[in-house]
Parts: C-alpha cells; structure tokens; sequence
C-alpha cells in the first residue's frame, strides 16, 4: 500500500495542490486526522511529519512516515471493503488510485516558514496544527496567519484558558487583513480543540458501572444506552431510536470489539427498523433522552481551597475534643442546679476553673467545691489535647503539598494509570462524577501531580510493571483499571496483572493499532469470559473533531462503538439539500445520519408547530427548546436547526466541501 504515497522530494518544492487540507503533527493524531481527511471526506492532504522518532519519546518509536503510509494502505483496505471507495461520496469521483495524488507525506524537523511553505499552506483551504507541544503549535499558528490570512486554523492545545485568548487574537489578525471576511467564515476561521477533552468523556464512561453514554455540550445533554440482547420471547426496548447495533461477536468469549475492518460482523451504526428486526442476538445501542442542561447545575465540589477540618485533625483528636467540650458543658450545668447560679456565671466560672484561674473555692458549699476540682482535672486533659491540635495542624500544613497515600480499608475504587495530559482530564471527570480514584504515575513531576494533589486524590509514585505498586493502590478492592498511559506495551502488561491478582476486574486499555486492540481484546476475553474488557484509541476518538473543524463545523460529541464513533452535531437544514424540504422519515438515511431533535430556541422564527404539522407540541415533550418526538411527517425548513447522530462518513457527505474529491 505504499504505492498510494508519493516520494519524499529531495528538493524543497512548492505544493502541487491548491485548496488542500495541511495536517502538521507528530504523532497518533495527526495520523489518524489526515486518514479521516482523505478516506472519510475526500479531501486533498499534506501530511508534516518529523524525520525520524524523537528519541526523547521512546514510546513514538514505530510513528513516522512509515506508519503513516501502512496507515493510509489499512484504512484504504477497509474503505474498499466497506463501501468501495474512501470517500463515501457514492458518486464514484474517487478511487484508490487517487491516493497517489490524494496524499503527500513531508518530513519536517519543525512547522518552519519553509515547511508551511513547501506543503502549499499559502494556498491551503485548511491547516490542522496537533503537535504534542502547545508552544510549537502556538508558534506556528502565527507563522501560518501571517502567510495565509484567510486560512482555517485548527490548533491542538491543552491549556483551555491560552487557547481561548490564541483564538481570539488569530481571529482578530484574519479580520484585520482581510476586512471582507465573512462573519460566519470569521468565526470558523480559528478553533483550538484538545483531543484530551475530547476523549476523556468516552474513557470515564467505561470505569462505570453501568453502560450509559452522555454528550453534554452547547447547553444540549444526549443520554444513551447499551442493551443487551433479549431473551426469547422479549422484545428489546428501542427507547427514542436504536443507534447502533453492536457486533454479533460480542458476547461471544472468543469475539472481537469492531471496527471498521470487521464487515458484517462488525457494529452497524444507524441501522433502519428491517436491520433491527432481523438483528436477533445482537446488542443495541439506544438513545434514552435529548434535553437542555439546566443553567443552574453545578459540579459536584471536588476538594481544594477550603478544606474542610477533617483534613487537619485526625478523627481521634476531634473525638477528644468532642468529649472535653461535653465534659465541660455538664460541668457548668451541675454548676447551675447545685448553687443555684445563673447558667451564664456558671458556665464562667467552670471557664476559670478549667484553666486554674480562679480561685480556691475554700468555705463555700460541698458541691462547689467539687466542681471545682473536676474542673481542673479537665482542665489537664485540654492541655494536651491543645499540643496535640497545634502539632497535628503543623503536621497538615507541612504535608499539605505532598501527595495522598490510599487509605485503608478503600474499596469500589478505581485505578487510573498515568497522569499525562489524558490520564488528567479523566482524572477529573471522574472526581466531577463523584468516582473514589487511585492514581498510579512514575514521573513525579508529570503534568496531572497538582491537579491530583489539588483534588486530594490518593496517588502512588512507581512504576506500574513493578511488583507491589498496584497492591499499593489497593487493585484488589477497585471497581475497575483504566490503563491510559501513552506506551501500548505498559498497558497491556498492567491489564494481565491486574486481571491475575483480580479475574473478574473492569479493564479499560488505551491502545492505538486495531490489529493489536483486535488480539488483545480476544485474548482477555477467552481467559476472563465474565469480566468487562475494553480498549479505546485516543486518537480515533479525537480524530472526527479535528476533521470537522477544518471542514468549518463543529460537533456536540463522540461515542464510542466498539472500536467505531459515533458522532451527534447541530447543524442548520439551509444548504443541505439531503435534509432541506425532506420530512423527517425521508431525511434518515441508514448507516449515514438520523435527525434526532429539532431545536426550537432563539433566535425567534422557528416556529412553536413542531411536533405534528398543524399543532403545538406539549410542555413535557419541548425539554427546554428542544423537540425529540418529532413526527415522521414533519417536513424540515430552511430555518430549522436539528440535532443529528452520523457516522464519520455520513456526516463527511453533510458536510463535505464542494469539488474535495480529486478531479479538483
């Protein structure tokens, strides 16, 4: 499959394309991102990679060229058996011997002017930015508005907060050298996404208990769940609409996670009501509910600043302290009723005795004098119990920057190797969800350390191929393993400990290759037929997000179907004559999109008769803007805005650009 990519030019050369996508990265994304370009949309691509492996980064050693091309030929391979040609336009405009001139592979030691250059970005329609570095991003970010003030940018950053200024300051230089831009252009023409966001949803979700998917985005909360097959003689809830069948080697121990290599028996996504009538044994995959988030919910409180006391004093200090103040409230009411003293006095008294300062109760009544000297015996006691709370406080404060050791007796846990930029975000999705977490890193200095310390989450420095690091982390009492380190090898060989110490454990493992996702996922599933196994690929789950956004749209989320994603947009019907002046029933398209809802908030003139033509629809059945039972017969208007689930491929013919195919 390498004949689908030209040769590396041994002389710096200007692109032959005009209007092309440019991909610069260096490493899993970039890769996936050109292979969604070019075999989803259609599009043109250059694809800058590094030279070589960076051999500070031992676990990119197979990236390159190489891998990129053998990429391209398995991606080809599985688009010509799904449906013929790599575009899925339908209209035969592509083939596989377009990817020779569809593809060009540059190598590049960094995004320099001369790069840019060389790979036409002066000319280019989009530039995708997804080094791992956000400073290289940033810099050649600005380097490329300056050659190409109307180019769409698509930059990969973490830090939310620098790419909300980024974006709004290249925006700013695009509208300033090109005063005629479009408004709607403008405001596609910079977009900074971070696949960690983006990814880190799907892999939180598979640490749950149950199977329920959730989108939360725009204001818009999608909600969807896996069912299993029925029994005889039962019929399978389809909920608002079945999404997805799953594989019919699912629940089959010796069976496979799909993907998009797997035919027919792979997972079918969008399938009509004949597809799910004949799927008998099959698992769905159904849509529960789409409603708007209210704007008054809030996060759960996840620790930080105001630390509550538990976190300076032990819980025997407080119980002793408890106990002193008790002791002291029942003497100054015996006080009270034995001489008659008004409470506040003989509270004030009690106060004086207990810290010896007043003085000896010599011929007053009996039971004064008693409470006198039970006073000073407490006394006693408070005076160590005041060098214990200074000393512990002190304690707490000395070791407030330091990291968290699980504590004992922690169960229904789960543990979370790596703390990168991944192993972070869902770190604190799953603090958000209110989900105990155990974290396991080697680098003590790794990106996700503060967040971890900051959320007081219990964290266990080691590596995690050592004997007794994750006993460490209490693997035996956890719910669930999610494996997220960037290193496929590490993964695997903390999956198969984990699952000897524990068979019937949850694993959820990051790896990048299907062909290896493929073989891993079989073999753990024949040991462990009764425990739950999964493996999610970053950069396929991130991949979509970027390719939409250098088409000018964005989407609401991604959901993983085995090794396939699913994805849900909001898109406007004006333009798209697939949905323009259709109804509903005629819109749906199986395995392409579904339309979903109909979003009936402002602006005003989307009209209030959407739920059957003629009538109003019901309070209960209009969640905050939204209508989601919309009748099969309802014709969709220009001015309609509806929220759709796609595949890549469908939503690619929704969205593709016209003359993206080769014949441009």
């Amino acid at each position: 499959m390498l004949g689908h990519v030209t040769p590396l030019p041994q002389q710096p050369q200007r692109s032959p394309f005009s209007g092309h996508m440019v991909v610069c990265g260096d490493d899993a994304l970039a890769q996936r991102l050109a292979v969604e370009l070019r075999y989803v949309y259609g599009e043109r691509v250059t694809l800058v990679l590094p030279p070589g492996p960076d051999p500070r980064r031992p676990e990119v050693a197979l990236t390159g060229r190489g891998r990129a091309a053998a990429l391209f030929g398995r991606m080809s391979s599985a688009m010509s058996r799904n449906g013929g040609n790599g575009s899925g336009s339908g209209n035969g405009d592509t083939d596989t011997n377009a990817g020779v001139e569809a593809v060009r592979i540059l190598q590049a030691h960094e995004p320099s002017d001369e790069a840019l250059e060389e790979a036409g970005v002066d000319a280019a329609a989009a530039l995708a930015l997804v080094y791992d570095d956000d400073e290289r991003n940033i810099r050649a970010a600005l380097t490329a508005r300056r050659l190409n003030p109307r180019v769409r940018l698509v930059i990969r950053l973490y830090n939310r907060k620098l790419g909300q200024h980024l974006e709004a300051l290249l925006d700013q230089a695009a509208a300033v050298a090109s005063p005629g831009l479009d408004h709607t252009a403008l405001d596609a023409s910079t977009t900074v996404l971070s696949d960690a966001d983006t990814a880190a949803p799907a892999l939180a979700a598979t640490a749950l208990a149950g199977s329920s998917k959730v989108i939360q985005a725009e204001g818009l909360l999608l909600r969807a769940a896996e069912r299993t097959p029925p029994r005889d003689g039962q019929v399978a809830d389809p909920g608002l609409c079945t999404l997805a069948l799953l594989s019919s080697t699912t629940h089959d121990p010796a069976g496979t996670e799909g993907s998009d290599s797997s035919g027919d028996e792979g997972p079918r996504l969008l399938p009509d009501q004949t597809e799910v009538a004949a799927a008998t044994g099959r698992g769905t995959i159904v849509l529960e509910a789409v409603s708007r988030n209210s704007a008054d919910a809030r996060t759960p409180r996840m620790g930080g600043r105001s630390a509550p006391l538990s976190q300076f004093f032990s819980r025997r200090l407080r119980w002793s302290a408890l106990g002193v103040g008790t002791a002291v409230l029942g003497l100054a009411v015996a006080s009270t009723f034995t001489t008659g003293d008004k409470p506040l006095h003989a509270a004030y008294l009690t106060l004086l005795d207990l810290f010896a300062m007043g003085d000896p109760a010599i011929g007053d009544p009996t039971a004064r004098q008693v409470i006198q000297i039970l006073s000073g015996v407490a006394g006693l006691m408070l005076l160590p119990l005041l060098v214990a709370g200074v000393l512990e406080a002190f304690g707490s404060l000395r070791t407030a920057s330091s990291l968290r050791r699980p504590p004992r007796g922690l169960s229904g846990h789960v543990v979370l190797l790596g703390l990168g930029k991944i192993g972070t975000r869902v770190l604190v999705q799953l603090r958000e969800l209110g989900i105990p977490v155990v974290c396991v890193e080697d680098d003590p200095d790794a990106r996700g350390i503060p967040v971890a310390r900051r959320l007081h989450v219990p964290v266990v420095i080691g590596d995690v191929t050592q004997e007794g690091v994750l006993e460490a982390a209490k693997i035996r009492r956890s719910r669930a393993l999610l494996a997220l380190t960037s290193i496929d090898t590490t993964n695997l060989e903390a999956a198969l400990y984990a699952r000897s110490v524990k068979p019937n454990l949850r694993v959820t493992l990051r790896l990048f290759d299907d062909e290896f996702a493929t073989a891993v996922y079989r073999t753990l599933r024949t040991a462990h037929p009764q425990a739950l196994t999964r493996s999610r690929s970053v950069s396929h789950l991130a991949a979509p997000s970027f390719a939409v956004a250098m088409m000018g749209r964005q989407i609401l989320g991604a959901v993983p179907v085995e090794r396939k994603v699913m994805l849900f947009a909001a898109i406007e019907v004006a333009g798209h004559p697939q949905l323009e002046g259709r109804t509903v029933e005629q819109a749906f398209r199986s395995g392409a999109w579904r339309v979903l809802a109909l979003d009936v908030a402002p602006p005003a003139g989307r009209r209030p008769d959407l739920a059957v033509p003629g009538t109003v629809p019901a309070a209960g059945d209009r969640p905050g803007g939204l209508v989601w039972n919309l009748h099969p017969g309802y014709v969709l208007q220009p001015t309609d805005r509806v929220v759709i689930a796609a595949t890549r491929r469908g939503l690619a013919e929704l969205l593709r650009r016209r003359g993206s195919l080769t014949h441009r």
